[in-house]
């Protein structure tokens, strides 16, 4: 367990982010492998056939995250405030969630499948490779909820070191089922899947063994799991509108995926291998918004006001850096990317235009993501979710629908910083209000949820 709590908070926020950064490096790493692989030996229609499947997985781990974010944030309060007997509770009525939730995503996706695809005009030579690889990733749904689930926990325990070991193992595996699966077995798409699946397994099963032993009072044991329906309703206050503001942010990507279905398999490849570049030149900032805003809450139970301002301002300093860093090698190496993933020219040049317009602006989405960590570690979630629902459905997804008429494929990518910009004014407004000061003041009483 760390305290962040103590210590300067830049040098505090930084050592606890980089773990988290490098953790998921390396998750991302195993799914832009599963994407290399199958672009360069299965074809860019298995790529498309990922890309467009991977997205709708997406929507139902960042649903689940969303509605799980509740309990990070109370372990970090509880935490914060030394108060274990309650972290137990929490930790214990996140695994009842967890499972609930998993066992129904799976059952629901597996039996929904074919007609999200058919929703989002996944063309029908592509129809039935996505389709195997989205019921065969489905199918680990149990294994990567809780796995991000007992990650999550860690963290906001101050441990974020340990579930990067797990996710480095877990990545090393997958290369090598990718490898045995693809490679040699000739398993096609559906071996990538399988490789995803038990390597999330894997991470799964190492991580809660750790949690088991080295936190003994904080041991899962299903003979006497204390499910707590007061901290459950305030695990659904903070965590629903923030799991309804992730599965909008994803619904958002899906519609982006929608439109680019239009243009056809090569936009659809070239979307497929771009985004896994994007992902790894905005993961930083995501790690550092995941960071501040375990920060945050632990601050706010220990009742440490000046270190939330100080620690906000450190976040975005790191934030400024790694975004410029970000851009200046994006935009100088599109086609290097691209040609990590394919060989095909129509499919380089589409994911050159994307690159080079969005990596100009990680600036912008780098303040929006840090901002909405502090915003969801000071216990608003609500203020995130009208944000996205105000900036990404009522300006991203319109102007994207408009220009992508009047400019094709281009005027997707020229809508996304738009987007982020008023992300940037909405959230900062209200972080300059103040109004979250009277959030802060009345931390201490929501601590106490059985009184």
């Amino acid at each position: 367990m760390k305290d962040l709590t103590t210590g300067n908070e830049f040098k505090v926020i930084f050592t606890f982010s980089v773990p988290i950064l490098i953790g998921n490096v390396f998750q991302q790493l195993y799914n832009t492998i599963d994407s290399i692989i199958v672009g360069k030996f299965l074809g860019k229609e298995a790529l498309a056939a990922v890309g467009s499947s991977f997205n709708i997985m997406l929507l139902l781990v960042a649903l689940a995250s969303g509605l799980t974010l509740g309990t990070n944030i109370l372990v970090s309060r509880y935490f914060g405030a030394k108060d274990f007997a309650s972290v137990k509770k929490a930790i214990d009525t996140s695994y009842v969630f967890t499972l609930i939730l998993s066992i129904l995503v799976t059952i629901l996706g597996i039996c929904i499948s074919k007609s999200i695809l058919l929703l989002f005009s996944v063309p029908n030579e592509i129809l039935p490779l996505a389709q195997t690889f989205l019921n065969i990733i489905l199918l680990g749904t149990i294994s990567s909820f809780f796995y991000n689930t007992i990650s999550g926990i860690l963290r906001s325990l101050g441990n974020s070191k340990t579930p990067l070991y797990f996710l480095i193992l877990s990545t090393l595996l997958n290369i090598v089922l990718d490898i045995i699966f693809i490679l040699l077995l000739n398993l096609g798409i559906g071996g990538t899947a399988f490789a995803t699946v038990l390597s999330q397994t894997f991470a799964f099963i190492c991580s809660l063994i750790y949690l088991n032993k080295t936190y003994p009072q904080l041991k899962f044991d299903i003979r006497n799991i204390n499910f707590d329906l007061a901290i459950f309703k305030q695990n659904l206050k903070i965590g629903l509108p923030s799991g309804v503001q992730q599965a909008l942010v994803t619904c958002g990507f899906l519609i982006l995926q929608f439109l680019v279905n239009r243009f056809g398999p090569d936009a659809m490849a070239a979307y497929a291998a771009a985004g896994k570049v994007d992902s790894f030149a905005e993961m930083p900032v995501l790690n550092l918004g995941i960071a501040i805003s375990t920060f945050i809450s632990q601050n706010m139970g220990a009742n440490k006001y000046d270190r939330i301002k100080k620690g906000y301002i450190s976040t975005l300093g790191i934030g400024f850096i790694i975004s410029i860093l970000a851009s200046t090698i994006v935009i100088s190496f599109p086609k290097q990317f691209m040609n990590l993933f394919t060989n095909d020219s129509s499919v380089t040049q589409i994911g050159i235009s994307y690159l080079s317009t969005i990596g100009l602006f990680y600036i912008l989405y780098s303040t929006m993501v840090i901002t909405n960590g502090v915003i969801i570690g000071l216990g608003n979630s609500l203020i995130p979710m009208l944000a996205t629902t105000t900036t990404l459905w009522g300006i991203q997804i319109p102007l994207s629908i408009f220009l992508s008429r009047k400019m094709g494929i281009d005027g997707i990518w020229l809508a996304v910083p738009f987007g982020w910009l008023a992300g940037v004014i909405f959230r900062v407004t209200y972080f300059l209000s103040g109004r979250w000061k009277k959030k802060f003041s009345t931390a201490q009483a929501n601590l106490n949820l059985n009184n």
